[in-house]
């Protein structure tokens, strides 16, 4: 039997200079700020296991508007090999509200990000997406320091 990896999804919902973070209800990294994200369902396309996943945990519908990039470092997940593909999104509707498996979601500015203390590689994505806020390239975990 082959070993191969998981397909997930993590999102990064922008309004202005603020994004929405989950705090994670589970295991692992419970209690931990995290991107929304999660898990790409058998015949689901990322981009709507994105727009799944922003819904389940923030309760609010966004809009694709670009891909940061794909992360998939074997050691991103302590669960399992985990390859993310990066999406940011503008909301269309709804309010921010903690559901499944976030405990809560709120509005941060991006300039009060403790980076040391996200889940998972969540801290590398979102200092390359400020990288892409200067640049609007393309970032990715392989890509060189």
């Amino acid at each position: 039997m082959y070993k191969n990896p998981a397909t997930t999804v993590d999102i990064i919902v922008e309004h202005g200079n603020k994004i929405v973070l989950i705090r994670r209800k589970k295991e692992p990294h419970k209690g931990k700020l995290a991107l929304p994200g999660g898990f790409v369902e058998y015949e689901e396309t990322v981009e709507d296991a994105a727009i799944r996943e922003t819904k389940e945990e923030t309760k609010l519908d966004v809009e694709l508007t670009d891909i940061l990039g794909i992360y998939s470092d074997p050691k991103r997940d302590p669960r399992k090999h985990t390859i993310s593909s990066v999406f940011i999104t503008k909301p269309i509707k709804g309010n921010v509200k903690g559901s499944d498996d976030a405990s809560e979601a709120l509005w941060i500015d991006v300039k009060s990000i403790d980076f040391n203390n996200l889940a998972f590689d969540h801290s590398k994505i979102l200092k390359d997406y400020l990288e892409w806020k200067k640049n609007k390239g393309t970032y990715w975990s392989t890509k060189g320091s």
